[in-house]
């Protein structure tokens, strides 16, 4: 798993692609997990791995005060100018530069899988919400319940260098392990079924892409999109946007009183 750092450079190659394609994609993930976190008026709300500020942008309209996090630095400009006065840091979730009990909600949408040890960034998901508030976290669910993750990333995937590091289980089946072990006591956990919708096909190639940068420096761009445009044609409807079905687990917790 590369640090944060590299995350960080990574991501913010193609932070505009991100934004733009990638982003949109997700806001009826971004929705639903404000709905089971009851963001609302006047919430004080945190997103680690805030990226472009999508579902930030979304809570800040619902009346919450918000407060973003990520490695990225070109995505945290672009959350910034999307989320004027907001506080948006960069830098690691290991050590989130917030006080303790800072917030009513943190949430995590699918980010926690990029923590080099998932038990410090949930206890630090935990560390910073108030007494008696929430911590809800995102992760993809089943590979094989993931179309995404099952027919079109291992078009991408094939192309890259082989990873040194051994890998870990999936968040999927460890999260609530995790959220426990940070002292939250769960609430709420269960599966979300959500289509990932891209205008097109060179909208999801590009949003895929964002998400792909190291193995787009191995095996260049031509080949990942032409791999991607192949994996991508059967998901293309009559109206020519791209539909991929996924499903994630869901999963609330509360810090006790």
């Amino acid at each position: 798993m590369a640090s944060a750092k590299e995350q960080g450079e990574l991501w913010s190659a193609r932070a505009h692609d991100w934004a733009g394609s990638g982003e949109p994609a997700w806001r009826d993930v971004f929705t639903a997990v404000l709905d089971q976190a009851k963001i609302g008026k006047g919430t004080g709300h945190l997103d680690i791995g805030c990226g472009a500020g999508g579902a930030l942008v979304l809570a800040r309209q619902r009346g919450a005060v918000v407060a973003g996090f990520d490695a990225a630095q070109s995505l945290a400009a672009i959350a910034r100018t999307r989320l004027p006065g907001a506080e948006i840091m960069v830098g690691d979730m290991a050590a989130l530069p917030f006080a303790d009990e800072s917030f009513d909600v943190v949430t995590g949408i699918n980010v926690f899988q990029f923590a080099d040890d998932p038990a410090i960034a949930f206890a630090e998901a935990a560390r910073v919400a108030k007494r008696g508030g929430t911590v809800t976290m995102l992760v993809w669910g089943r590979r094989d319940k993931c179309e995404l993750m099952s027919e079109v990333m291992p078009a991408v995937v094939a192309l890259g260098s082989p990873s040194a590091s051994p890998a870990k289980p999936p968040l999927v089946e460890t999260a609530d392990g995790f959220m426990r072990a940070a002292g939250l006591d769960l609430e709420i956990c269960g599966d979300l079924a959500a289509t990932l919708v891209y205008a097109d096909r060179h909208a999801a190639a590009n949003a895929i892409l964002a998400a792909s940068e190291s193995t787009i420096r191995h095996a260049g761009e031509a080949r990942v999109r032409g791999a991607l445009n192949v994996a991508l044609a059967p998901f293309v409807g009559e109206d020519g946007a791209v539909r991929l079905r996924n499903m994630f687990r869901l999963v609330t917790g509360r810090r006790p009183a």
